[in-house]
């Protein structure tokens, strides 16, 4: 079944970030990722924590970018990925990571990751001045690999049936869910999206 994931961005957010959460997790997407690349280690953790419980309460799970040693679902960089002991990959009960490129699938795919999230294929301001890789790359990738594939950049309830056909295995969304008025209508208009290809394919 295709997946829709939340990434989140405590930056773009238009209201309270814990609020926003609490409203993310209650239209159940299928996971959140916890982003948040500037916010000190402390304030990470504990942000973290408060996630997860949300999370919790709404049978959500939830991967953060950081720290082995206190989260058993975690989220990387290759960078990140190829400087970890292949030993904490095995101990992860689930383990992401983001590539770039049909190389860097198919080596997070034999260092042992779950999924790859594959991007950017759309325009989107998250990645303003750089060009996105668009659908033909994520379809290489999905033919590279045979662990999921999730499509992320620019997917919206417009075009997601288009990442659908080009065989990803869901679709990641960060703006949108940020922004959004509604979550619970917003992540119904996407699975709306995805439904129609998804029967097709």
């Amino acid at each position: 079944m295709f997946k829709i994931i939340c990434v989140t961005d405590r930056k773009s957010c238009k209201e309270d970030f814990l609020t926003r959460i609490e409203k993310i997790a209650s239209a159940k997407p299928d996971r959140i990722i916890f982003r948040d690349k500037d916010c000190s280690y402390e304030d990470y953790i504990r942000t973290a924590s408060e996630i997860l419980e949300t999370g919790n309460r709404y049978g959500v799970p939830c991967s953060m970018y950081r720290s082995f040693d206190r989260f058993s679902d975690v989220h990387m960089t290759m960078p990140a990925l190829r400087s970890i002991n292949p030993k904490d990959i095995d101990s992860a009960r689930f383990a992401g990571v983001s590539v770039h490129s049909v190389n860097e699938a198919v080596e997070a795919e034999k260092m042992g990751v779950n999924y790859v999230i594959a991007g950017h294929i759309f325009e989107t301001d998250c990645k303003k001045g750089l060009a996105p890789r668009g659908l033909d790359f994520l379809k290489r990738v999905c033919n590279a690999v045979k662990i999921p594939v999730y499509a992320i950049g620019g997917i919206s309830p417009e075009n997601i049936s288009q990442i659908v056909k080009a065989g990803a295995d869901g679709a990641c969304v960060m703006s949108g869910f940020m922004t959004c008025g509604d979550p619970v209508e917003y992540i119904e208009r996407l699975r709306k999206g995805a439904e129609t290809s998804e029967k097709s394919r």
